[in-house]
This record gives C-alpha cells, sequence and structure tokens, in this order.
C-alpha cells in the first residue's frame, strides 16, 4: 500500500479541487456542476471576447525573458500584427505572450489576454487592454481560435505545442478554413518540419496539410503570409444590446 502512495506525489502540487473535476465518474449533482461551471465559463469568454474585433492569436513559451532573441521576435510580431489592424491575443502570460502583447501596445494597437489559473509561471502581463483568466485549457484553447483569423507559433513548450498540434488538427479536418499558421523560429522548429515530411512520406498525413504553414524567422515574410489569407476578410462590427449589459 504504500508504493501506491508514492506513486502520484505531484498531485499535491495543484489544489484538490482543481484535480477532481477530471478525476473520473463523480456524483450526478457534482457533475452537474462541473457542467454548468463550464457553461458559465464559456459565456464569460463570450462576452469579453465578442467585441474585440478580429485577432491574430501568438503562441510561445512563458520562459523567454526581455533580451531574448525570441522575446524580441515575438515584440515585434506584436507591432506588425497591430499595424495590420488586427487584435495581438495570446495566453496573457510572461515570456513570448508578453512579448507580442507589449508589441502590440507599444504601437496602439489592441492587445488581449487569455490567461489560465496554474500553480507555476502563469500570472498576467501588464500589456493587455483586456484580460480573462479561465479554469479550464479547452475552454481556453477554444476562444483562442474561435476570435482568430491566423496563429503565430513560436518556440515553445509542450503547452504550445499542444495548441499548435490542435490547430493543425482543425484546418487539416477543414472545421477552419483558409488559416494561415506562421511558424517562427526556423532553429528550433526545423526538426518539426522534417518530422512533417516523414509522415507525409508515411502517409499518415497529406502534403497539402502542410500548405498553411510558413517557416521563417522575418516578420515581413510572416504577415504577407498572413495578409495573403485574411485580406480578403470583412468584419462587421457588432451590435451591443443595453438590456444584456454589453458595453465597451
Amino acid at each position: 500500500m504504500q508504493t501506491n502512495d508514492q506513486s502520484i506525489p505531484d498531485k499535491k502540487i495543484i489544489p484538490a479541487q482543481k484535480l477532481v473535476e477530471l478525476d473520473g465518474p463523480r456524483p450526478r449533482l457534482k457533475e452537474f456542476k462541473f457542467a454548468i461551471q463550464i457553461f458559465f465559463e464559456f459565456i464569460k469568454g463570450f462576452r469579453t471576447l465578442n467585441f474585440v474585433g478580429p485577432c491574430i492569436t501568438v503562441f510561445g513559451s512563458a520562459r523567454f525573458k526581455e533580451g531574448h532573441p525570441y522575446y524580441e521576435q515575438a515584440r515585434k510580431m506584436g507591432q506588425k500584427i497591430a499595424e495590420l489592424g488586427f487584435v495581438t491575443m495570446t495566453g496573457g502570460g510572461p515570456g513570448i505572450m508578453e512579448a507580442a502583447n507589449r508589441g502590440a501596445y507599444e504601437v496602439g494597437g489592441k492587445s488581449i489576454g487569455c490567461n489560465i489559473q496554474l500553480p507555476f509561471e502563469q500570472s498576467p502581463n501588464p500589456y493587455v487592454h483586456k484580460s480573462i483568466t479561465f479554469s479550464f485549457f479547452f475552454i481556453r484553447k477554444v476562444l483562442l481560435v474561435k476570435y482568430s483569423y491566423a496563429f503565430v507559433i513560436m518556440p515553445g513548450g509542450f503547452g504550445t505545442q499542444d495548441e499548435f498540434f490542435e490547430t493543425l488538427t482543425l484546418v487539416q479536418t477543414k472545421i477552419i478554413k483558409n488559416f494561415p499558421i506562421v511558424v517562427m523560429g526556423k532553429d528550433y522548429h526545423e526538426p518539426f518540419m522534417q518530422w512533417m515530411e516523414h509522415m507525409i512520406a508515411a502517409g499518415t498525413i497529406s502534403p497539402e496539410d502542410k500548405d498553411f504553414i510558413l517557416l521563417t524567422d522575418d516578420c515581413d515574410e510572416a504577415i504577407e503570409h498572413i495578409r495573403k489569407y485574411v485580406s480578403s476578410y470583412v468584419v462587421t462590427p457588432k451590435k451591443r444590446f443595453w438590456w444584456l449589459f454589453e458595453k465597451d
């Protein structure tokens, strides 16, 4: 019995109430409350993001500090996104996320953060005009895609790769269409691009599955790739209803 107790010590890092939601079947009333919690988190997200305007989302590691080449590259991308007329959206935390938000913020562009409650690393950065914090990754990921017209993938860890692969799957399965994905950091991502060629050779993906992806270190080239797909989009401003307490 002692061996079993020692097999899950890491669970103590996160408060018990955050773990129990994903710990398998529970009493029906608790599952119903869980469903209600999910519903209200989605509604909170919809109300917060519905009027911010068309977004381009930048993903990347929380661990790169100011002065690091990837941080400065993301900062420049935030500036370019703002100059293109789009809202810069990130996961709202430090590192690459902070850099992209900061770039947009510094040139007068709109900057949005979709944060997540974590026991480490993820604290809101000061360069967002509007921020929203979620309890669940899957809700956050849905909203980061829902309001985005393109993705910029900077070097990052498991979270960044999770978001990258989910987006690739949505594009591959035509759930989202004409959706440009810019992958920045050639040295970092080159092994992944080689792996994509391996998957194409093995027949597990099709050659056209990589058509929307651009691998580059050039911010201007990245913006031109995005512009090629989004220039024809017309976004009609949403009307606010006072009786729904919708305001700026």
